[in-house]
Formats: structure tokens, sequence, C-alpha cells
């Protein structure tokens, strides 16, 4: 679709423009296979650690998926430099080239994505889950653990509460409640997904933690590798 080494204002551009070519539609059943991504930095160089894991959903028990419901069908962790330095806003491009190439690298293509970071909840309406989603073509998801944009009411304590947010006049995203009494996560779309879709996966996800199960081990399988190479 295009390159990834850009100045700042033509990668602006840029998100605007793709930002238009994102899809909504419902979600009618839940994909066996998810994928969860999660990006993490090394402490002493410039490296960056791309993890994509791939789970099967296995049937839940009583309704509430436990992190034994989920069984690792793949891993794939990339170690590279980030593609961009580190601009607000822009993080998509510092981060996906590293993501895709875990993808180039997976044996299954999963039905959907996690993606730890925003979606549409995003200045330009263009974060990390949706220019991946529109590079793979596959349903993805922005659960990311804090908020970029959009102000919303504290929903309540019970799991599965949630709030809107909103930014510019525009329902972005939702915040979520994965856990009783656990601080919400802020889901929103990235692409081939509505917003209620979006929730319903990540609940479907969780498995007793604030985080996706997919996610979760995503982010565990990046912190290995980069401990490992900073042993």
């Amino acid at each position: 679709m295009h390159g990834w080494d850009l100045p700042p204002r033509e990668a602006v551009a840029l998100q605007r423009k793709l930002a238009g070519s994102v899809r909504e539609r419902g979600m009618k059943r839940l994909p066996r296979l998810v994928a969860g991504v999660d990006c993490g930095y090394s402490r002493t160089t410039d490296t960056m650690y791309a993890s994509v894991v791939v789970c099967r959903l296995l049937p839940a028990a009583r309704g509430r998926r436990r992190p034994e419901d989920f069984e690792v069908v793949e891993e794939v962790g990339v170690a590279a430099p980030a593609a961009m330095p580190y601009v607000p806003g822009l993080l998509s491009f510092r981060e996906a080239p590293a993501v895709l190439e875990c993808f180039r690298k997976l044996k299954r293509r999963p039905g959907a994505v996690l993606v730890d970071g925003q979606g549409r909840a995003h200045m330009r309406r263009l974060g990390l889950a949706c220019h991946l989603g529109l590079f793979l073509g596959l349903p993805t998801v922005g659960c990311a653990k804090s908020v970029l944009v959009g102000d919303f009411r504290e929903p309540a304590a019970r799991r599965g509460s949630r709030a809107r947010m909103r930014h510019g006049g525009e329902v972005v995203g939702l915040a979520l409640r994965t856990r009783d009494g656990v601080k919400p996560v802020y889901v929103s779309v990235g692409h081939l997904v509505d917003l209620d879709g979006a929730a319903r996966l990540v609940l479907s996800c969780s498995a007793g933690y604030r985080l996706p199960e997919p996610t979760r081990l995503a982010h565990h399988l990046g912190t290995r590798s980069r401990l490992e190479a900073e042993s």
C-alpha cells in the first residue's frame, strides 16, 4: 500500500487519506482463531520487539472463559529497529512494519486480530489497529490500556459495563470493563468490525485478567524475547 520511511508531515497526510478506507461491519460469529499483537522496546537499545500470538478459543465452561480455554496455536516474534522515531500520533509507522513481518511468518491465518493499541480512537481515526487491518484485510480491534483521545463517563464496576468515548463530535470507542472492579480497557474499531462486535470479541477473549488473553500472551512473548536478548 505504501512505504514506511516518510517525513512526519507526509505520514499525517497519509493517515487522513487511509482513514477513509476503514470499513465497519457486523461480526456474525466469533472466530475460532484470534491473534494478539503487542510491541515492546529494549531498555538499552533502539530495538523493538513485535509479537503475535494466535489462540484457538475452546468452549468456555459456564459461559466465562479461563486462561486454559485458550490454546496457543502459533507464536511469532520479530526484533528490529523501530521504523520511525517516536512522534505522537504516528505510532503505527513506527511499529507496523515489524508486526506485519510477524504475520508474514505465520502458518495459520487468524479470523480476527486484537491489537494492544488504538484503532479509531485516534486524533486522525487511524491508529495502529486500523493501519494493520487495512494491510491484513482481517477484522481488527484496538484494545488499549490508556486513552489517546476520547471523553467518557466511568462505566459501572461490573464486568461488561461500558461507556462510549467521544471525540470531535464522534463516538470513537468504548471504555469497557473486562473484570469486576478493575480499570477498563479502551476498545475501538480497527477494520472490518463494528464497535459492538469489537466489544464482544474483547469480552470473549478476556479470561480473568484486565487484558484479553491473546494480547496478554503476546506481551509475555515480547517480554521473554527482550529479557533473553538483554541477558
